[in-house]
């Protein structure tokens, strides 16, 4: 354990030793808006880039105002996949209210459109006359190919660059190498959770990875050994808020990998009543799932208690401060039909 950090510079170091737990930590949300920007990204690349900054008021205003919960990200272009004067979009979205993967549109458009392809698709969420059908003739046919983002914006976070690139350099050259092939690496800014470098967003899957170690890369890319393997590394996933995420970890583990399949959704049944800014000490969550192949629904009920609290640091620096957080496990969980 440590809790001495004046050696240590980063962040997910102290996570890591200290055996801080991630599930909870993946961004809950219902669309996705992942554009390619060139590095370097400085820290406030969103109020720096021209074409990014034009976008930040309409999206402030989709996201505090109509409490759209829409994630933006940037990735950097890539030397095989991208071309000069061009700029990718991919937007994702949620399908329905019970589903298992977003869904994707992608577009490639000249630089000077981007904004305006980017206003369309907001447009659009907020059911406003919008001109996206203009962009059709740039939309991609790619809906087939999974998406593997990993954050190493080493400006918002020294650990990020410092675990970040050498598992993007590995997963880009050992397992996206393939011309056409299904998956595609990409390197991307920053999309939370710091003290869990290295951390990779999978895409459409949308679950959240960190901590992330070159021993496990075979089992969560080809997924060809028991998900119990990937137990201490998985975040969550986005179509769930943080307790309900503890509680599908739980059912993932027990069900294997064919939950990845199951069309699902989750709700707070009972918490804790705590201060806005505090953590419950328990909570009842339901998971409810749909079989897509056969049609068969089903709940799951969890009871989720805190079991003690690790001390972890949020941020690098050169002298960290740690802070103590809450840890949890499902004390009961039961599947009714």
């Amino acid at each position: 354990m440590i809790n001495n950090t004046i050696d240590c510079r980063f962040c997910s170091v102290v996570s890591k030793a200290n055996k801080e737990d991630p599930i909870g930590t993946a961004i809950t949300c219902d669309h996705w808006i992942i554009m390619e920007a060139p590095q370097p990204w400085p820290q406030e690349i969103y109020q720096q880039n021209p074409t990014i900054k034009s976008l930040i008021s309409a999206y402030q205003e989709l996201v505090f105002k109509y409490k759209i919960q829409l994630k933006p990200v940037l990735i950097a272009p890539d030397r095989e996949y991208s071309e000069p004067g061009l700029t990718r979009i991919l937007y994702y979205y949620r399908p329905a209210h019970l589903f298992s993967k977003f869904e994707k549109q992608e577009f490639i458009v000249p630089e000077n459109q981007a904004a305006a392809l980017v206003t369309a698709i907001f447009q659009q969420l907020l059911q406003k006359p919008n001109n996206l059908s203009d962009f059709q003739k740039y939309q991609q046919q790619t809906n087939h190919i999974r998406e593997l983002m990993i954050c190493t914006h080493a400006q918002v976070d020294l650990a990020c660059g410092r675990f970040g690139n050498p598992l993007y350099r590995q997963l880009r050259k050992e397992y996206a190498s393939i011309t056409n092939s299904n998956l595609r690496v990409w390197q991307s800014s920053h999309f939370g959770g710091h003290q869990f470098a290295p951390t990779l967003i999978d895409l459409p899957q949308g679950s959240f990875w960190g901590h992330l170690e070159p021993s496990v890369l075979d089992l969560l890319v080809e997924q060809n050994d028991s998900v119990l393997g990937l137990r201490q590394y998985y975040r969550g996933w986005a179509g769930l808020k943080q307790l309900e995420q503890i509680a599908e970890r739980e059912i993932w583990m027990q069900s294997g990998w064919n939950w990845l399949n199951y069309l699902k959704a989750g709700k707070v049944l009972a918490m804790e009543k705590v201060a806005e800014e505090c953590q419950p000490d328990w909570a009842e969550v339901q998971i409810d799932f749909i079989d897509p192949h056969t049609q068969i629904k089903g709940s799951y009920q969890a009871r989720i208690d805190t079991c003690g609290e690790v001390m972890t640091a949020c941020n690098s620096a050169t002298v960290m401060e740690l802070e103590p957080v809450k840890q949890y496990r499902v004390s009961h969980l039961v599947r009714l039909e």
